[in-house]
């Protein structure tokens, strides 16, 4: 390794080339850019608060303060017999170029002061050069970086101590004022830059589970969806399996049946075939690669006795409670109901342990409602967290039949789940009559213990 690599690998040498590189980055590079002081935020902490017609003036403070401080400069320039007038003006106008053009308005106020010097008598620092100068350092370090701050004081003092001469008295005050005024500066724009990354990190954090939650939801409602559409495809499925095979088998038990009657069952049989395929090619796409068919067939209404004893087994207290006549319903509404059922009381289980659970059906004209309240949670044992999912599922069935559900919380601390399910006319028994306008669709008066 020769003797010019070793030296441009130490630390120092590296450390150098980058203050370098930073110089020119912040005072050399785009130096003369066009940066506009935007307007304050209307929504900010304190204009907020202003009335309506003061808000849209208040905006504009900053620029007021800066203009206020060329006015200042201006005035303390005319304290010079010399020119009053440029020794006012030319410092003035580098202040009001930090509105616009920040950067340059330094190099301008090192101009100025300059200019001062040689056309003014008193040394290097006049008053309009010296106050212009305190101005521009103070408004460009808040408009730029800390970096950018301590560039310019570091040049200002090398500046007076080279032009000032043996007595730079001038110049360490300027650097003083300056140095306490580029800390204030400094440490409030660190304050800024931590609150607004605390409150991007809280809205990103906000997004994320916002996001999540949607998510969330919409997998749950899919996974719902997707054992529904399995559900009716196993109930449809059957049902046109003894469709297809009834048809098959009908003409064998009419002795001499006429051509046109085999044939309107042979066609009846293909079109249950026909819908039986289409039906599973169709559905085929929500089921999963291992899913297969239950053996047994879909629950309904007529087990749900199991269902409760099983769920006493492990330590809930059920009681069942059913109002007006029972009769059966169609497969689908029996199985939502069902699992609406078996979802609220595994809820119970998780969110309330130790509480009771009453189920109610009540089988009014239009459909069935359903009712499962349990109180809140008692003994030892903590409830399950819970994301809502089982709610999600049991209102996806609802909708599916163009239900209404209610689930909230009760006043004595449990939970509630009200359903009403209802029956569509073509599917009732032919002398079941139509619900009356306005009937009520969960009647629990008059309730038989069962």
């Amino acid at each position: 390794m020769t003797e010019t690599q070793t030296k441009t690998s130490t630390p120092e040498f590296r450390a150098a080339a980058n203050a370098m590189d930073g110089l020119r980055e912040d005072l050399f590079r785009h130096a003369f850019a066009y940066r506009p002081l935007p307007p304050l935020s209307p929504e900010g902490r304190f204009i907020r608060r202003l009335p309506e017609g003061l808000r849209q003036f208040a905006v504009w403070t900053p620029h007021a303060l800066v203009l206020f401080a060329a006015l200042m400069v201006m005035v303390a320039g005319f304290a010079s017999w010399e020119f009053r007038v440029f020794m006012g003006l030319v410092p003035a106008i580098a202040v009001v170029m930090t509105l616009v053009r920040p950067v340059a308005a330094f190099w301008g106020s090192m101009l100025a002061t300059f200019f001062c010097a040689v056309f003014g008598s008193g040394g290097l620092w006049q008053p309009g050069a010296f106050v212009a100068q305190m101005v521009v350092l103070v408004v460009v370090a808040a408009r730029t970086r800390p970096r950018t701050a301590a560039w310019m004081w570091l040049l200002t003092l090398l500046f007076g101590v080279s032009l000032e001469g043996g007595n730079p008295s001038n110049t360490a005050s300027l650097a003083v004022l300056t140095a306490l005024a580029l800390l204030v500066v400094a440490v409030v724009q660190i304050r800024r830059d931590a609150e607004r990354e605390v409150r991007d990190a809280e809205r990103e954090v906000t997004v994320q589970r916002t996001v999540t939650a949607v998510e969330r939801d919409r997998r749950t409602l899919l996974e719902e969806r997707t054992t529904i559409a399995r559900e009716l495809h196993d109930v449809v499925a059957h049902h046109m399996s003894v469709v297809a095979i009834q048809a098959e088998a009908a003409p064998y038990r009419v002795e001499n049946p006429p051509p046109e009657l085999e044939q309107a069952f042979v066609t009846i049989r293909e079109n249950a075939v026909a819908a039986l395929t289409e039906l599973r090619r169709v559905l085929g796409v929500v089921r999963a690669e291992d899913y297969e068919a239950p053996d047994a067939p879909q629950p309904t209404l007529a087990v749900l006795d199991g269902l409760l004893d099983n769920v006493r087994e492990t330590g809930l207290e059920t009681e069942k409670v059913i109002t007006g006549a029972v009769r059966e319903l169609p497969q689908g509404v029996e199985l939502s109901a069902y699992r609406i059922i078996q979802e609220a009381l595994s809820n119970t289980l998780r969110h309330a342990p130790g509480a009771t659970a009453r189920v109610e059906l009540s089988y009014v004209l239009g459909g069935i409602g359903l009712r499962i309240v349990n109180g809140p949670p008692t003994g030892l044992v903590k409830p399950s967290p819970g994301a809502g999912h089982g709610v999600t599922g049991m209102r996806e069935r609802v909708a599916m039949l163009n239900g209404v559900m209610t689930a909230e919380s009760t006043e004595d601390g449990g939970y509630e789940v009200a359903v009403f399910l209802p029956v569509p006319q073509a599917e009732r028994e032919p002398d079941e009559p139509a619900a009356a306008p306005g009937a009520e669709p969960l009647p629990y008066k008059k309730a038989d213990q069962a």
